[in-house]
């Protein structure tokens, strides 16, 4: 039998949202109240089904900080910039600090989005990722360049943390999901039999 995983992964920045080679089995929902879009996702890894939900900022790349529910429970994180838009990397520290603050431990992963605008761009260092030891992709979301790959490294990586987590929280909700409830003892016999038998009478 297939195990079925349940993931959330954070992503800041516009990927998902511009993104034409990843297919949704749902239509993304519009969380009002944070001003979100809720992605779902089912991939199998390891033979395993996993189910995964993407909340994208929806635009709030522009904004420095976000809503501490927004990381709550992830286990992974992609922070894209536009390689266009110098303010969108310059957000990228903030949001690593604020990321680190609720998610101290889960994996990130650093996007450069939008390099079909100029490939030369693809010759340029990018220090934030390197100097936090960050995992860093070259992608666009308009055509499509290396998205299936920066999203199923994510999922990957978001199991492996979900596995591994000594986070008190993620080994609670392990727990949690793994637990399954005793089945009650089958007593209908028992009480057929005292039914069916007499006590004895005092002479």
């Amino acid at each position: 039998m297939m195990q079925t995983k349940m993931l959330k992964s954070s992503v800041l920045g516009t990927v998902l949202s511009e993104n034409p080679t990843l297919t949704f089995p749902s239509r993304p929902q519009q969380l009002s109240t944070f001003a979100l879009t809720l992605y779902k996702y089912t991939t199998t890894v390891d033979g395993k089904t996993v189910l995964v939900d993407f909340w994208d900022t929806a635009g709030q790349e522009r904004f420095q900080s976000m809503h501490a529910s927004y990381y709550h429970k992830a286990h992974a994180c992609i922070m894209a910039f536009d390689v266009q838009r110098k303010v969108t990397y310059k957000n990228l520290s903030n949001w690593y600090q604020e990321l680190r603050e609720y998610r101290p431990e889960i994996p990130c992963i650093v996007v450069a989005n939008k390099i079909d605008a100029d490939r030369r761009v693809t010759q340029k260092g990018f220090n934030f990722a390197k100097k936090h030891n960050l995992p860093f992709y070259f992608v666009s979301a308009a055509d499509g360049t290396n998205v299936v790959k920066l999203f199923t490294d994510a999922i990957k990586l978001a199991v492996s943390y979900k596995q591994n987590s000594r986070d008190f929280l993620d080994e609670v909700m392990r727990e949690l999901e793994n637990f399954e409830l005793e089945k009650p003892e089958d007593t209908s016999d028992k009480e057929e039999t005292s039914e069916g038998t007499e006590s004895p009478k005092t002479v």
